[in-house]
């Protein structure tokens, strides 16, 4: 699987709650993703739009296709959702970004 990057959105008044939950990210969570193939995770956040642009390294065996049917990330996602625009499911919401240039 190659490099995946999306853009996601947070709502206002909400950044420094974002980042204290990540900076606490529950350890079962990064089992999980470290598990299904998540290598190299980061969200960077536009202070002016608020949008947040996530890239991330999956490995070739990744598995990511499983992570919305498990109860930890059904948990996370469910608490993380007051925090930023979701699907109905509480997902959030995911703009993917296509790959213009990398350098390697």
């Amino acid at each position: 699987m190659a490099l995946r990057a999306f853009r996601m959105q947070l709502k206002p008044g909400n950044v420094e709650e974002y980042r204290a939950r990540h900076d606490a990210i529950w350890p079962e969570l990064s089992q999980l993703l470290h598990e299904s193939g998540v290598r190299d995770y980061a969200i960077f956040l536009d202070e002016e739009s608020l949008a947040l642009f996530a890239v991330m390294h999956p490995t070739p065996d990744a598995a990511l296709s499983a992570l919305p049917d498990h109860p930890v990330m059904r948990r996370w996602w469910d608490w993380m959702a007051p925090l930023m625009e979701v699907e109905p499911d509480n997902r959030p919401r995911e703009w993917p970004l296509p790959l213009l240039f990398h350098m390697d």
